[in-house]
């Protein structure tokens, strides 16, 4: 089979799923779970896969149970559990991933060659999905059914692309030699989910390595092959404690933690922003008082820090690390810091992106841009690194998914959509690029 007729397959079997692809969208839209809880989405997912001929690790052999930061209470663990049984959880493969270990690594192996892996996301976010007339998702009845859950971030996309490549891949296995891995992370918001995996070792054979997002605010078939710009970022929790007094009674008795939570909120956003390079901070939710006429015992934040760099980053964290004793020492309360997750800076590998950029330029409908600024991080981060510090090739695709009657989206908010369409380009890019990295011969004219 020549190049232009395997092109032609790859392209008429990615088509041929646009259908399929929608319908599991669709589906994992409407049982969004959050981070270490999509018990439901990875087991069936894991089920596919099997099915497809795929071998599979799971559970604790996905993820390292000490690495995975900000893992839920038990009763919070075990309630999505029940949920997802209840709306059709794979019976068999739900059971490994009990407690929290939701990550699946799939391999296909033909035989000697290259491994290559790519990485699909999972998680949904504590966000309420709009219900407003003019949601897509609520007008067609596909809405998450989870009330203050939702897949505000593409991730309910990401997972139908991963298995229609499956689907793929599978049918075109003859054509591939070596290995493919199929890496589904949890726990990406917050960035927590990837170390876990990493050090489970799924990334310990893999040469090139590919990861991918959906943007809906950039225009359908805009892509960006080798996104560089990641900021990396700390993410973390603050718990402030006082005392509690009457406030009209003795309020010199009390030791009010709302003022140390509010002194440090100003003045960490105070902090002086750095000539090296793009700085962020960010105080996401304050809870914390018992009452109104009682001084605040207990409060409790969650924040974070990013910076185009890691040091740019430290510089950030560090100074946000200063001012929140300072400010508990003011008011005589205690503050502890509780890491929650964290992601270095990264950059794309440049052959495995000009690799990218080869193919997608003979792929109709998509068209390869060169940037596409965000000040975003992601923890695909620690598993770029992971592989490129090994010696092999690491590359992020950002996928425009712009709806085209319709304004251009922002993530991580309630009326967050993107086009479908956009499903079957990603497939495309995604098989296509694991033909090349996986075959001795270049299937593009010119590569060397």
């Amino acid at each position: 089979m020549n190049t232009r007729d395997i092109q032609k397959v790859v392209h008429c079997e990615s088509e041929a799923a646009a259908e399929y692809l929608i319908n599991t969208r669709r589906d994992f839209h409407r049982y969004p779970e959050p981070g270490w809880c999509e018990f439901r989405s990875a087991s069936k997912i894991a089920r596919e896969l099997s099915a497809l001929g795929y071998s599979l690790t799971t559970g604790t052999g996905a993820v390292k149970p000490s690495e995975c930061h900000g893992l839920p209470d038990a009763p919070v663990l075990d309630s999505w559990y029940g949920t997802a049984i209840s709306e059709g959880a794979d019976p068999v493969f739900v059971q490994s991933m009990r407690g929290g270990y939701t990550g699946i690594t799939a391999a296909l192996t033909t035989g000697p060659g290259p491994v290559t892996a790519i990485r699909f996301d999972m998680d949904a976010l504590d966000i309420p999905e709009s219900s407003e007339s003019g949601h897509r998702p609520f007008d067609e009845g596909f809405a998450s059914e989870h009330s203050g859950v939702s897949h505000a971030c593409g991730h309910d996309g990401h997972m139908a692309i991963g298995l229609g490549t499956a689907r793929v891949l599978a049918a075109l296995q003859h054509l591939i030699p070596g290995t493919v891995k199929l890496i589904f992370q949890p726990a990406e918001e917050g960035v927590r989910g990837a170390g876990a995996m990493v050090s489970a070792g799924a990334l310990d054979d893999v040469q090139n390595l590919l990861g991918m997002h959906l943007f809906p605010d950039l225009p359908l078939g805009h892509t960006v092959c080798g996104t560089s710009d990641f900021s990396a970022t700390t993410k973390f929790d603050i718990r402030f404690t006082g005392t509690a007094s009457h406030a009209g009674g003795a309020p010199e008795s009390g030791h009010n933690a709302l003022m140390a939570a509010s002194t440090a909120i100003l003045n960490m956003y105070a902090i002086p922003r750095h000539s090296g390079g793009t700085t962020r901070i960010n105080v996401g939710t304050i809870h914390g008082g018992d009452s109104r006429n009682t001084i605040c015992p207990g409060v409790y934040l969650t924040a974070e820090t990013r910076g185009d760099t890691d040091s740019l980053n430290n510089y950030m964290f560090t100074n946000a690390e200063r001012i929140i004793h300072a400010a508990a020492e003011m008011h005589r309360c205690r503050a502890d810091i509780i890491p929650s997750g964290s992601a270095p800076s990264a950059q794309s590998s440049p052959s495995l992106s000009l690799i990218l950029e080869a193919v997608a330029g003979t792929i109709a409908g998509l068209q390869s841009v060169g940037a596409h600024k965000k000040g975003l991080s992601e923890d695909f981060t620690l598993m770029m690194r992971h592989v490129q510090d090994k010696g092999g090739h690491a590359a992020h695709i950002s996928f425009g998914a712009g709806i085209h009657d319709g304004p251009l989206r922002n993530l991580h908010t309630p009326d967050f959509d993107f086009d479908e369409r956009a499903m079957s380009l990603a497939v495309e890019l995604l098989v296509r690029c694991v033909l090349e990295t996986n075959t001795a011969s270049p299937l593009i004219a010119g590569r060397s």
